[in-house]
């Protein structure tokens, strides 16, 4: 596979992370750092310095939009529930 095909199937694949992430408004960020460690704004946070790294300025509030599909205030106002508990399974 050449490097410009593996690199338009890895952007496709990135959107359609984004997409399924946008569909799951009911999944916390939190909870996703608890499962897999990154969470929307880690996407938001790797999209602003691949940006930065090709001498775009892209702000962070502008990634948060791209990634949210948003603003971010208004998806957390929307969406954002308080913390959820991490479930610890008893001792037995």
């Amino acid at each position: 596979m050449d490097d410009k095909t593996k690199t338009e199937l890895e952007a496709a694949a990135f959107r359609r992370l984004i997409e399924h992430l946008r569909a799951r408004d009911d999944v916390q960020n939190l909870d996703l750092m608890n499962l897999a460690g990154f969470c929307r704004n880690c996407l938001s946070n790797w999209f602003e310095d691949a940006a930065k790294a090709k001498g775009l300025a892209v702000s962070r509030d502008a990634a948060r939009q791209h990634i949210y599909g948003m603003p971010y205030e208004e998806w957390k106002a929307k969406h954002q529930s308080g913390p959820t508990q991490k479930i610890t399974p008893p001792q037995h």
